[in-house]
């Protein structure tokens, strides 16, 4: 028996010349090597028993997510357990193919340079893969779905995107384009390939929409063990979560995904004021509505225009501390870019109903004569004191406090430490900036 050559390479999984889909494809653990596939990718799919004439053995075994080292550098260290827990739990993949069974056949789709793209809507895209989600498909790398798509990870996004052929987690970028992370919506994918050694850590999740306005977690639709499912997931995954990235299908056409769909783009001053009645005066008012302006509605939000929204935009403009034509009532790009991205200040509860804020955002209206930060040393491991207490009901009036099973109280405590640094994340804030312990911003920001 003659014994495979090992090769190690690093394929590029952007590019689209001749070269690189020719190292893609050589990557292809899935395929018989007549077909393109590479010996060297065969033990991410199955342990291969390599007898010499000597008699020596070779065997290889391995995992992905579930390998990978740990949580990432700003997942706290106490996470790091239920994050691997929680993670696919070791998905190998194939590699790039033709569909099979009740697909149609032909070479794989990405051994041509302008890979043809199939027209879908992000409709289309959630709901065949809610189809999966419905028939539990089960996971495996080896067999195909009446569809013809592979049952692991990327065969799933393959499907899902209509794609002509398989897909694995090298070859998928091809078909989309990168975006930031906040500019996610229903259907587009978060991606982590791992070049260096495409069997660890590599898997891709299909985006299903943010499960609230923090933006720290969202709807995850993905194949994995045991089957596909529909989860919620920390951005960006449980494990190497700072390595995935964001695409969106080349191919996408009109259409939405529901009521969990947004508008990235501005749609234009017009859309919006007297007369007005459209699907965009309702998206501004649902957003204004988790941004905290649910007050200046007695119904709706809906499609026409009317005081209620003019009231609640202005409201969301003064309280990013713009005055003036700036704070008009009338939504310009930029409230539309902080609402649509959920960053800026949310509108203070005044609970007078005249919009009016402070311009910093962080407080309810109410007066607060102890806003001035009282130091980091009270809020650590250990202590106890009124000002643990007043931060954490804070953080329960602001929306954070999902993680206090009881309290809030006096004595700090790591449910504490999660709602800080969760609200940390909701500015934006990553690394030793959201280590979950309030510095003066944190404490300006909460309290005002």
């Amino acid at each position: 028996m003659t014994v495979p050559a090992f090769e190690e390479y690093v394929p590029a999984i952007d590019c689209i010349c001749a070269g690189c889909a020719a190292q893609r494809r050589a990557a292809a653990g899935a395929l018989p090597v007549r077909y393109g596939g590479h010996p060297a990718a065969h033990g991410a799919r199955r342990a291969l028993v390599l007898v010499t004439a000597a008699g020596v053995v070779l065997g290889s075994g391995v995992t992905e997510a579930a390998s990978a080292s740990g949580a990432t550098g700003d997942r706290p260290a106490e996470a790091a357990g239920a994050a691997r827990a929680d993670a696919d739990g070791g998905s190998p993949q194939g590699g790039p193919g033709p569909l099979r069974g009740g697909g149609a056949s032909g070479p794989p789709s990405s051994t041509t340079t302008t890979p043809k793209l199939r027209k879908s809507s992000r409709a289309d895209i959630i709901n065949r893969a809610k189809k999966w989600v419905s028939a539990k498909v089960p996971y495996s790398m080896t067999k195909y779905w009446p569809d013809g798509y592979r049952q692991d990870c990327s065969g799933f996004v393959s499907m899902a995107w209509n794609l002509p052929g398989n897909e694995w987690t090298g070859s998928l970028a091809a078909f989309g384009t990168r975006i930031a992370r906040e500019e996610l919506q229903p259907g587009d994918i978060l991606l982590f390939h791992n070049p260096a050694d495409p069997s660890k850590g590599s898997h891709v999740t299909i985006f299903g929409g943010w499960t609230d306005y923090t933006h720290t977690h969202y709807t995850a639709y993905e194949q994995t063990k045991p089957h596909t499912r529909k989860k919620t997931t920390p951005m960006a995954y449980w494990t190497n979560s700072g390595n995935y990235v964001a695409y969106r299908y080349k191919g996408l056409s009109g259409g939405s995904a529901g009521s969990g769909s947004s508008v990235t783009g501005f749609p234009g001053a017009g859309r919006f004021g007297p007369g007005a009645s459209n699907t965009y005066v309702t998206r501004l008012g649902r957003m204004l509505v988790e941004r905290g302006g649910k007050r200046f509605y007695k119904v709706g939000p809906g499609p026409g225009w009317g005081e209620a929204d003019r009231l609640a935009t202005q409201a969301f403009q003064k309280a990013q501390g713009w005055k003036g034509k700036e704070a008009d009532g009338v939504p310009g790009p930029d409230t539309w870019r902080l609402l649509v991205s959920g960053t800026g200040h949310d509108i203070p509860r005044t609970g007078n109903g005249s919009g009016g804020g402070s311009g910093t955002g962080a407080g309810h209206g109410e007066s607060n004569p102890d806003s001035k930060f009282p130091g980091r040393g009270h809020f650590r491991p250990g202590q106890s004191n009124s000002h643990v207490d007043r931060l954490g009901r804070q953080l329960v009036k602001k929306g954070f406090g999902k993680y206090y099973t009881s309290g809030p109280g006096p004595r700090w405590t790591e449910a504490d430490r999660r709602n800080v640094e969760a609200f940390q994340r909701a500015q934006g804030w990553r690394g030793g900036a959201a280590d979950g312990y309030p510095g003066p911003e944190t404490w300006r920001r909460l309290f005002g």
